[in-house]
């Protein structure tokens, strides 16, 4: 059979090299299969097809059960088709009988992350680290390809109020599309509002007319500027004054830092223990 690069036949004499050690270098799907077997004819066109659109991500090897029983009895093989997923010299996933192109995807996205999963963790990484001006080339590319991807969206969004530009993030947010995230995005609005705001006018504190608002005003400047705990801090205080200052929107910031930040974030885990201790 005329395979890709991608794609090849392995037997009981060289599965050890063929996929064992070569597992150490790159994820290999095995198909264990047979010419008899009905669903392995739908099938394995579609493990073939994937492989070629992974472009090298992972490898497909095909073995013929009735050619090789050996390997079937050493892999419990009770039925085919089967697919086992190697990495490491080790059995990383498992996967048997037919099963549609949607599920083989999912399946494979776990052992082998396709070009764009590998750019949107680039992307999540820098955000991570709050390196937010250089997340965005990744986010973008994603987004050139994919333009309704939501997990590219967010993290753009992420990356777009982390620099202050609540008026473009504001635009991603308002067409947000179908996905997950679509809460999380919508939690990230108030800073978006807030630091197109300030985008519009950088002197509003100083133009406040009272101490709370003129404190408010310069806490969403220091934020604006990535400055997070003394933006946070001054938050704080306002809500020691008075927990509903302007119908709760230094709570709603808050949080909006929070999802900003990520959950792991230090000072998300710092902060959401402040403002318990506030409120409750």
């Amino acid at each position: 059979m005329a395979y890709s690069e991608f794609i090849f036949d392995t037997a009981e004499t060289t599965f050890e090299e063929d996929v064992i050690s070569r597992s150490y270098e790159i994820p290999i799907l095995v198909d264990f299969w047979a010419t008899w077997c009905g669903p392995c004819k739908t099938l394995g066109p579609i493990l073939e097809n994937l492989a070629v659109e992974y472009a090298g991500s992972f490898l497909l090897a095909k073995v013929d059960v009735d050619e090789n029983p050996g390997l079937a009895v050493r892999f419990g093989i009770q039925g085919i088709p089967s697919l086992k997923a190697y990495r490491g010299g080790e059995i990383i996933a498992e996967l048997n009988g037919a099963a549609p192109e949607n599920t083989l995807r999912k399946f494979i996205q776990k052992i082998a992350p396709s070009e764009t999963d590998n750019t949107l963790l680039e992307g999540y990484s820098l955000l991570s680290i709050r390196k937010w001006q250089q997340a965005e080339k990744p986010l973008r590319k994603v987004l050139d390809d994919q333009p309704n991807n939501s997990t590219a969206t967010f993290g753009l969004i992420r990356a777009l109020i982390a620099q202050g530009k609540g008026n473009s993030a504001l635009a991603y947010i308002n067409d947000f599309p179908p996905g997950s995230e679509i809460v999380a995005a919508q939690q990230l609005k108030p800073l978006a509002l807030l630091f197109t705001e300030i985008e519009s006018n950088p002197n509003k504190h100083i133009e406040s007319d009272n101490a709370l608002n003129a404190q408010y005003w310069k806490s969403a400047k220091l934020l604006a500027q990535g400055q997070y705990a003394a933006g946070l801090d001054g938050l704080i205080e306002i809500l020691r004054s008075d927990k509903n200052f302007k119908d709760d929107k230094p709570k709603s910031v808050i949080l909006a830092i929070f999802a900003l930040l990520g959950d792991d974030d230090p000072l998300t885990r710092e902060y959401r223990d402040e403002l318990a201790n506030v409120l409750f």
